[in-house]
């Protein structure tokens, strides 16, 4: 039996914790910020603090991108365009041991319409 993205998705989001974009407001600072898009829409805006390790790379990059390296206790917002990367991203890191991981629902678009702050990530 074949599935969609989406179906992928859903199960992911079975596993993981996601967080609101209220919540994330509130407790923004104490998070690493992981923006899983490709990097030109990361070059288009991000959050602010976010370093961008794409979803299609970041099981081989995580571990040696200096701003994760040894924090795997860390907590972590992963975030994306609607969510659904960033569901699929914390179920990829919590297999690979990132236990303090969370989802953005809604993505970068939810923030955007919620009137959260972003920044060019050259800021």
């Amino acid at each position: 039996m074949s599935c969609t993205a989406m179906d992928l998705v859903a199960e992911a989001k079975q596993h993981i914790r996601e967080i609101d974009v209220a919540q994330a407001m509130q407790s923004l600072e104490k998070f690493q910020v992981l923006d899983v898009r490709e990097p030109a829409e990361y070059a288009a805006g991000c959050l602010p603090r976010a370093i961008n390790i794409p979803r299609g790379v970041l099981e081989f990059k995580i571990d040696v991108h200096p701003s994760f390296q040894g924090k795997q206790d860390e907590e972590i917002l992963v975030y994306c365009l609607t969510g659904g990367r960033s569901a699929l991203a914390v179920e990829a890191l919590q297999k690979l041991g990132w236990s303090h991981c969370v989802s953005l629902a809604g993505g970068f678009k939810s923030w955007q319409q919620a009137g959260g702050r972003e920044i060019s990530p050259a800021a």
